[in-house]
């Protein structure tokens, strides 16, 4: 008889902590997950898990949203209680910041009462051993009854000790914990023991003494959300605010400074015996040095503008050597394609549908692979950060929170998870200010149609122009935002505590792991919604057949063999008329017909009906635009029968003027698809629809003011 299976218990490890911590850098290196990391706060603003073995125990890993606080205010602060709350977790990883241990601590006050197994993760002791802070790690694990180990993620020391430490308190019996009890103000105790004595009443048999502990403390110090789970027991919500009201007036302070109180007493008491720093030097760190520069009131900013021309003018510099070998090799394909391939539909679609709309798309990969480069250096070395403040006084002048400025700088990669980052924002007001803002930055999806059009037309003066673009960007965000916060929603931003990283050298793990998100990102979508996009486009374009429009071509194509010999003037009357009878088929297939409906609402900007296909297919994704243009604008060949390239068949058609203004339309247009999506998903229906119809009108008008502004000037 073959004996029973036993299933391994999975061991679920939550870790929490505050913003910028570490902890995501601790959860990819323990789960060797690939999860974003950056150098300023809020970078995971929702629950991410992963599953690994450690010592034969399979353990799922969960990384929890950073919070200063187990409070209700944020979204991630709601995310990370109900974690908590529903003791899903077997053991509480509470990683905290050796640079900043003080205040890292207040969140492991809050911890302690819960009355979980908790151990103790010490991240980045190796910043702190440099900067002469040392730690008595016996002495806070003794003060915090549970194990301490000293870790630094990025280099991986202290992981394998961790571990055990976690294997090692999942073994501990739940009773065999022993809690925490910070010394409260009598009157204070006494209160929290009489509050809790009647939720165990009204509780009996569903809450332990810990838990009608840490409930009658978050009551006495007024949450909200908990609060209100209580709204039918009238005489605890009573006693509650009779309590509070008594305190506050004999001890002429709040239960909440009064817990807060208690709760920094304890902090400070274990850090004079357990945190040891060396005497401060006079001279200042290399750091310190460097801040005095990047955040000066009057040189700050010119840095910053400088870094940004410096970004964009390398990235073009750089990006175009690997883009015309990427060129290259697509228009090698496709000329190889046609002499392999017998002419058919099937081949048709092939080289002129999916290789050429996704090879149009592709070669503009190096240059989004050396923007992210810099941007992830930028988030690494805590420069990103010092952005957010050096920008934080302008923010609040335009109506936004400061606090946006997180979001904004995502949506520069993408609007969808900048979007999912203004949780981040406490106030509903301002956050939906953000939500509203965000697609008016200009993503990265957006960057192959100016690649495309700057290098047709502005070449000499690239990076300047790409510069421009977002400087357009950036304002039009900052007036939309004057408007929606004082016209529409009618939001007053509220001050905050913006954290200041320390500067750190990045590691090339990280960089890496920035580099290889995006690119793997870019080369997805060449693979799903481009290639999809330019079938679906080939389709359109080549559909009706018009079988007289088909006679005509070949009886055409007859005559002129039989006019001329085989030389290099019929070669070239040849590709002429085949360039004439794909014209004329993309003018009178579904494509066409589909621009022309919609070409006059485009008219007065100067832009035709292939334009307004490009325009309504960068609806369903900005990156497809590129593609479009590829299959709209057939290559053919010149007089000596050399090929023309897609810029080459675009200057032939477009002005300056005309491209400029296209790509200013192109940046603001319209929120995509999944953006709008997005929008729904965060703020409902009404506010995706108001979206798209609010950005539409305002880059409808400014695109009309610049063309009238040209016809002015020329």
């Amino acid at each position: 008889m073959p004996e029973p299976t036993v299933t391994k218990k999975v061991l679920t490890v939550g870790l929490i902590g505050n913003p910028n911590c570490g902890k995501t850098t601790l959860f990819n290196a323990l789960a060797r997950a690939n999860a974003p990391v950056g150098n300023y706060p809020r970078v995971t603003v929702a629950i991410q898990d992963r599953y690994f073995d450690f010592a034969g125990q399979t353990i799922r890993l969960v990384d929890l949203p950073g919070v200063y606080a187990l409070t209700s205010k944020s979204p991630e602060e709601r995310c990370s209680r109900e974690f908590l709350y529903s003791e899903e977790a077997d053991v509480l990883v509470n990683v905290l910041d050796a640079g900043n241990l003080e205040r890292s601590l207040f969140l492991t006050t809050q911890l302690l009462e819960l009355g979980q197994p908790l151990v103790f993760a010490i991240n980045m002791m190796d910043e702190a051993t440099n900067h002469g802070i040392s730690f008595d790690l016996d002495s806070i694990s003794s003060m915090l009854h549970g194990k301490v180990v000293g870790i630094a993620s990025k280099t991986g020391q202290g992981m394998g000790e961790l571990m055990q430490a976690v294997i090692e308190t999942s073994r501990i019996p739940h009773e065999r914990i022993r809690p925490v009890f910070l010394s409260y103000d009598p009157h204070l105790e006494h209160a929290i023991i009489k509050v809790g004595r009647l939720i165990h009443d009204l509780h009996p048999r569903e809450m332990d003494q810990h838990q009608v502990r840490w409930l009658a403390i978050k009551l006495l110090e007024g949450d909200d959300e908990l609060l209100a789970r209580e709204g039918e027991h009238h005489h605890l919500l009573e006693m509650v605010r009779r309590t509070r009201y008594d305190l506050e007036r004999d001890h002429g302070e709040s239960c909440e400074m009064m817990l807060a109180g208690a709760r920094y007493g304890f902090i400070h008491g274990m850090s004079a015996e357990a945190i040891h720093r060396r005497p401060y030097e006079a001279r200042l760190w290399w750091t310190d040095r460097l801040d005095a520069i990047l955040l000066h009131p009057t040189l700050g900013m010119p840095v910053f503008l400088c870094l940004m021309y410096l970004l964009f003018e390398t990235t073009f510099s750089l990006g175009d050597y690997p883009a015309e070998w990427l060129n290259q090799g697509v228009r090698a394909i496709i000329s190889t394609g046609h002499h392999l391939l017998p002419p058919s539909l099937l081949s048709n679609l092939v080289l002129e549908g999916i290789v050429t709309g996704a090879g149009a798309v592709i070669m503009f990969l190096p240059y989004i692979l050396i923007l992210f480069f810099f941007i992830a250096m930028s988030i690494e070395t805590g420069y990103m950060a010092r952005s957010s403040f050096l920008l934080d006084r302008i923010m609040h002048f335009f109506g936004l929170h400061g606090k946006a400025f997180i979001p904004l700088v995502i949506g520069f990669g993408c609007n969808v998870p900048a979007i999912m980052a203004s949780r981040t924002i406490e106030n509903p007001r301002d956050r939906l200010v953000a939500i509203l803002v965000v697609p008016f930055i200009s993503c990265a999806q957006r960057l192959p149609i100016f690649i495309l059009l700057i290098g047709t037309f502005f070449t000499a003066h690239a990076g300047k122009v790409i510069l421009l673009l977002y400087s357009i960007s950036i304002g039009s965000a900052m007036v939309a935002a004057i408007v929606l916060s004082r016209f529409v929603i009618r939001s007053t931003p509220v001050s905050t505590v913006m954290e200041l990283p320390p500067l750190r050298i990045p590691t090339w793990r990280s960089i890496v792991l920035h580099m290889w998100e995006k690119a793997w990102d870019f080369v997805r979508m060449v693979g799903s919604i481009i290639i999809l996009g330019s079938v679906i486009i080939w389709y359109l374009q080549s559909f009706p057949i018009h079988q007289e429009t088909q006679t005509r071509y070949d009886a055409r194509k007859a005559e002129i063999i039989r006019l001329f010999p085989e030389s290099q003037e019929r070669t070239t009357a040849l590709q002429q008329l085949e360039f004439d009878s794909r014209h004329q088929q993309f003018e009178q297939s579904y494509l066409g017909r589909i621009g022309k409906a919609i070409s006059p609402v485009f008219a007065p900007l100067g832009f035709d009906w292939k334009d307004s296909v490009a325009i309504l297919s960068g609806f369903f994704a900005k990156e497809i635009i590129v593609a479009s243009y590829a299959l709209l604008y057939v290559p053919g060949h010149d007089p000596d029968g050399q090929p023309i390239t897609l810029q080459q068949s675009i200057a032939r058609e477009l002005s300056p003027m005309r491209a400029f203004v296209l790509m200013v339309f192109f940046l603001l247009y319209a929120p995509c698809l999944s953006t709008l999506a997005s929008i729904k998903r965060e703020a409902g229906w009404n506010w995706a629809v108001f979206s798209f119809c609010f950005q539409f009108s305002i880059t409808w008008l400014l695109s009309y003011l610049l063309v009238k502004i040209s016809h002015i000037l020329t």
